[in-house]
This record gives C-alpha cells, structure tokens and sequence, in this order.
C-alpha cells in the first residue's frame, strides 16, 4: 500500500505545481484583478473539484466585505453577498485572519448563505473552507470554496493549498495597488503641471512695470535656477504666490510638481498630518496609510505660505527635513528621503516672532537664505491701471459682457485709493464694477463706498472749519454728560478740562445738564 501511496502523492504535488504555475502566468496577464481573477478560479475549479468559489475584498473605507470575482454564482447571487467584519464565516475570517473549515454547512449555525446559492441542496454534501487574504498583518479579504463532502485531512490539505493561491492573490493586490497610486500621482501630478503650465504663460502671473516691481523680476531671475530656499515676504493680497509659481517654473525642476499648503489654514492637528502623510492607525480616523504634501512633491517644489504660522512641534520637524531632506510619516518609524525645494511665505514679522520665541531663530536663518520683499500696491502707483484694465478684461469675458474702457472718475478714484487690500482689493472691487455695469464702461459709482471720493457720492463736509470744530466739541461734551448722568464735575475730569471750562462750554452751547440725570 506504501508502494502505492508514494506516486499518488507524487502525481498530487506535481498537479498542484503545475495549477499554481498556471495561476502565476493568470495573475501576470493584467493590472486590473477583475480581468484575471475569474479566470484564476474557473482553474481551481477543474483542478480542485470545486463547485463554487469567491475572492472577497475588504472596502477599506466602509469596512464592508463584498465579493470580487465568482465561480458557481449568478450576478445577483454576488450582488447579495455582503458582509461586515465578524459576521458569518467570511467575516470571521476576515476579522481574525485565521482560516475556518466547516466540514458539513447543516451543522454550522454561522454559515450564512447571503448569497443563496445553496438553496435547495442538499447542504450535508457540502463542505465550506475559507482562508484570508494578507498583505502584511493587514487582511484585505478572503479566498473561499465549497466542495463535495470531504473527511479531515482531506480539508486540511486544501487549505493548505488554498493559503499558498491566497499569498499569490495577495501579491497581485500589493503590486496592482502600488501600479495605482503611481498612476494616481501621476495623473495628478499630469493635472497639476497643466493648470500651472497654463499659469506659467498668462499675462496674469506677475503684472507691473514699476521700478519696484523690476526690481522683483530681477530676483526671480537670479534664484530660479538654483536650489536656494525662498522667503517672500509682503502684505496679504500683493501676490506671493504668484511669486513662488514664476520661481518653480523657471527653475530646473518646472517640470515636475508644485504643492502648495497654506499653514495658516489648516489646524494644528491636521497640518503635521499634511505635510508629512501618516500611517494606517496613527490617529482616529487614520483608515489608511496617506502620503504627505512633502512626499508628493518629490523632486519638484512645495510651498509654504504663511510659514509663520506653523507651531513649535512642526518647525521642529521642518528644520529636520530642511538639513537632511528625511522625515518620518506620523505614526512611522520609516524614514523617508525627499528631494524638495522649499519655497516660504509670510506676512507677519518673522525677525520678531523669533525675539519672543514665538519662531524658532534656526529655522528662521534656514527660510531666509534668499528673502524676496513684495511691495504693497500703494508704492505701486504706475502698475494700478495695469491691473484694472487686466482685470476687466479678465472679468468681462467671465461675465459675457464687452467692457470697453473705465471712465475717467473712476480712474480717478483708483489713483487716489491707499489699497490696504493690495492686488486682492483692486481685483474683487474691479469684479464687482464689471457686475454692475450696464454700459460696457466701469464708473466711479460702481466702485465700492471705500473708493468713494465726497465729490462722486455728494459728502462734501459744509461749513466752516470752525463749525465743524464747534460740532465735535458739543458731541463730546453731551456723551461725557450723558455718561456721568448729568454730573458736570464727573464729566470735566473725563475730558481732562476744569470744572470752570465745563460750565462754560455747557452755557455756550445751550446744553441742559439736568436731562442726562435719572431719578433714583
């Protein structure tokens, strides 16, 4: 009988060589699992005796179990077979990553049958195996199979041999998943190099001939093609952003990705997770591992605006990966190498932030290796009518309108305005003029009220200097006497004059101090 055994065993082993070849050269024929799955299984069919089998992936974000491919069931058979974690013998499997035999599916109050495809058989002639699918410890779903009734060692070789095609399984996933995100990052990288491409070559990326403004255009020809890190400092609204564009895309690495972040708008429980991406389990809600903004921007630029902003614990880290380039994802303890250019931002004063120890003065010195100032709009004075007209033209061709010129007091009040906006002010306001125009002319009283001269709004102040003054004074004089209740003694020392020149500013102007007192 021993003599026997031996080249039935033999002849076994070489069969399932050969099936798990097969299945090998079936895993390597496409990068969509969907496309080789099936056929994966209708293998195991003829070679296994199997009457039914699935390949059930886990949704990483519902954290539902839903069949991928099928062998032995309808498209609605599959369609009903959902699980969550724990529940029935997929979900078991799934939750403890142990494979589960039930030899005989009558007697296994667990087994669920969501998909009815047992229904109206006979369920003593069958028995059920399921092994999970790993990537890791980390369980993405589960390979299962019915077969005819079969005693115990005859289970446990298949699940032997169910867990080798199960690891298989699991490497196609890792490879196609990878395949994924780096046609992910690809594509957006694709999208991304397009919008600023477009931005790169538009007449809106820097406007201005001022002599301040030449002076800017110079700068970002002399640091574009080095690797020098940038601070560009100015008020909100002059165009820093625009800045940090025209530096990446004149530089060597203009072909490949520009991230920006703004620190100032996100929390500082979020921005650490942003710029250096986390690991599955870091923090609640963590579902997945998450590449950060520095890791996307790999071998491009990434910018920090408002870098003012960032808390200790972030500068601490940002100081790290400014001297050498390495970092670690939250909740990681790989290090991760980058090749990024870093180009800042901010409006607040860094020199002092660092003298309170609001800034760490290391860091400080690493951003401000090549600082680049943007003037505020109102030193730009030649540059205003640049913009508007750039700017109407811009917002006249959203708006489906022709509008062909701006009239003169218009132009007046654009001159005259100080612009504590910068470039954001004039465009919003000039947008808002294009919207109200009617005539195809931007006039001075489509202009907001804080451009508004007294002329064009018909304020202009009447009266005499004096009478002006005499005004004010009596305005002041009555809110200190209401505000004392009447007392004019009270009411002289808020207004820092003497008893006496309170009693003859009240007789002078006609104010009765009695009105202001409450009776008690």
């Amino acid at each position: 009988m021993k003599t026997q055994a031996a080249p039935e065993n033999i002849r076994r082993e070489v069969q399932e060589l050969q099936m798990l070849f097969k299945i090998s050269q079936l895993l390597e024929t496409s990068l969509d699992l969907r496309d080789v799955m099936q056929p994966v299984l209708e293998l195991m069919s003829e070679q296994m005796d199997m009457l039914r089998g699935t390949i059930t992936l886990l949704n990483r974000e519902t954290g539902e179990l839903m069949i991928e491919a099928a062998h032995g069931l309808s498209a609605k058979q599959r369609q009903r077979g959902r699980y969550q974690l724990g529940e029935g013998i997929t979900g078991k499997v799934v939750q403890t990553g142990r494979p589960m035999i039930v030899k005989d599916i009558s007697e296994e109050p667990e087994f669920l049958d969501r998909t009815g495809a047992r229904s109206g058989l006979d369920r003593r002639d069958i028995s059920f195996i399921c092994v999970p699918v790993k990537i890791g410890q980390e369980v993405i779903g589960a390979l299962s199979v019915d077969r005819l009734y079969a005693d115990e060692d005859s289970l446990e070789e298949e699940v032997r041999l169910l867990g080798v095609i199960s690891s298989m399984v699991a490497q196609a996933v890792t490879l196609r998943r990878k395949s994924m995100e780096e046609r992910e990052r690809l594509l957006e990288e694709n999208k991304r190099l397009q919008d600023k491409l477009k931005d790169r070559f538009h007449p809106a990326n820097i406007i201005g001939n001022s002599k301040v403004m030449q002076d800017v255009y110079d700068l970002i020809g002399q640091v574009s093609m080095s690797d020098a890190t940038v601070l560009i400092r100015g008020e909100s609204g002059t165009g820093k952003e625009l800045v940090a564009h025209a530096i990446h895309f004149n530089s060597l690495r203009g072909q490949r990705p520009f991230i920006r972040v703004n620190c100032a708008a996100l929390p500082e429980t979020v921005i650490e997770s942003e710029l250096f991406g986390h690991e599955k389990g870091a923090f609640t809600g963590a579902l997945q591992q998450r590449k950060g903004r520095f890791e996307l921007a790999d071998g491009g630029t990434i910018f920090l605006d408002e870098v003012g902003d960032l808390s200790p614990t972030v500068q601490v880290k940002l100081l790290r990966v400014l001297q050498e380039k390495e970092f670690e994802r939250v909740g990681g303890n790989q290090t991760i190498k980058v090749d990024v250019r870093i180009l800042t931002a901010t409006n607040r004063d860094l020199e002092d932030l660092a003298a309170h120890g609001q800034f760490r003065q290391d860091l400080y010195y690493r951003l401000n290796v090549f600082p680049i100032h943007l003037p505020p709009l109102c030193e730009r004075g030649s540059d205003i009518l640049l913009l508007a007209n750039h700017f109407v033209e811009k917002f006249s061709r959203a708006a489906g309108k022709d509008i062909k010129r701006i009239s003169t007091p218009a132009i007046d009040m654009l001159m005259s305005y100080h612009w504590p906006g910068n470039v954001r002010e004039l465009e919003n306001c000039i947008e808002r003029a294009v919207i109200l125009s009617t005539d195809d002319v931007v006039h001075g009283h489509h202009l907001p009220p804080t451009l508004q001269t007294a002329e064009a709004s018909g304020t202009v102040l009447k009266g005499s200097l004096q009478e002006s003054l005499d005004n004010l004074e009596r305005e002041l004089i009555i809110e200190a006497l209401k505000n004392s209740r009447g007392n004019k003694a009270k009411a002289a020392r808020t207004l820092g004059v003497t008893e006496r020149i309170m009693g003859l500013r009240v007789e002078r102007f006609g104010i009765d101090p009695r009105r202001f007192r409450t009776t008690p």
